[in-house]
């Protein structure tokens, strides 16, 4: 049984310690070129999108919907670069569930359903961004790096 624990426990764990960089890295590059240019298209066709948003019943849409495709937009390019991770990960968060609320909630019938949108894994993601933080291979670990070097960076989830 040891064996098996040494094996399929510590082994694993060491091998992934390594890696540690690599699953908020992923992450923050793809939910950042998603947003990016997710954010981008939507300031394309701005006259559209309002048309779109007052479809879906979101309140003045003259007004939320170049600032929902600008946070968007810049979310995206911070999370690209890991640069005010935590930050630009909580109003992405809000623009999700805003998303969820208004144009997705009327298609939920069961916790499958809405487990299943990308807007709650996004979600999550960010929500995991905000907890976990950016990662070494970020700017805001450079930050962290030049302006606490006495502190350690893993201590700041970067």
């Amino acid at each position: 049984m040891n064996a098996i624990v040494t094996v399929f426990y510590d082994w694993s764990r060491t091998v992934a310690s390594y890696f540690t960089w690599a699953a908020p890295l992923a992450v923050r590059i793809t939910v950042g070129w998603v947003f990016l240019w997710s954010g981008w298209s939507k300031l394309q066709v701005l006259p559209r999108m309002v048309e779109n948003f007052r479809g879906w019943g979101i309140p003045f849409p003259e007004i939320v919907t170049p600032f929902v495709s600008g946070v968007e937009f810049v979310g995206g390019i911070l999370l690209l670069l890991g640069l005010l991770t935590r930050f630009a990960a909580v109003p992405m968060m809000i623009v999700m569930l805003v998303a969820i609320v208004t144009a997705k909630w009327s298609d939920v019938d069961s916790l499958e359903t809405l487990l299943g949108f990308e807007e709650v894994s996004y979600f999550v993601m960010f929500a995991w961004l905000r907890i976990a933080g950016p990662g070494p291979v970020s700017l805001d670990h450079l930050v962290v790096r030049a302006f606490r070097p006495n502190v350690p960076a893993s201590c700041y989830g970067a």
